[in-house]
């Protein structure tokens, strides 16, 4: 569940990976596995060879890919998040959460 963004935004994000862009979404985000992290940032994409390569530049594996709701993305968190997130110049979502 995500908590701290707004449905219009969620749906926007849903737009722009339906239509084959790589979509950023950041929400609040709380899993005992991973202590310390209070974020995840979904980078999604629906042309999967995109996200793919997309991935690949920033160190991630194909089998890291989430494919749940046909919405397939990456879910980053952790020091993956605020580096890729400072490289794709998105700090400012993270900021926003802080």
């Amino acid at each position: 569940m995500a908590f701290g963004i707004t449905r219009s935004e969620l749906n926007e994000w849903k737009r722009q990976v339906k239509n084959g862009q790589i979509a950023f979404i950041t929400h609040y985000w709380i899993d005992k596995r991973f202590p310390g992290c209070k974020t995840v940032t979904k980078v999604g994409c629906s042309n999967i060879a995109v996200l793919i390569e997309w991935g690949k530049q920033h160190g991630l594996k194909e089998e890291w890919i989430d494919w749940k709701e046909s919405y397939p993305h990456f879910d980053l968190f952790g020091h993956y998040e605020y580096e890729i997130m400072e490289k794709e110049g998105h700090l400012d979502r993270l900021k926003r959460f802080k």
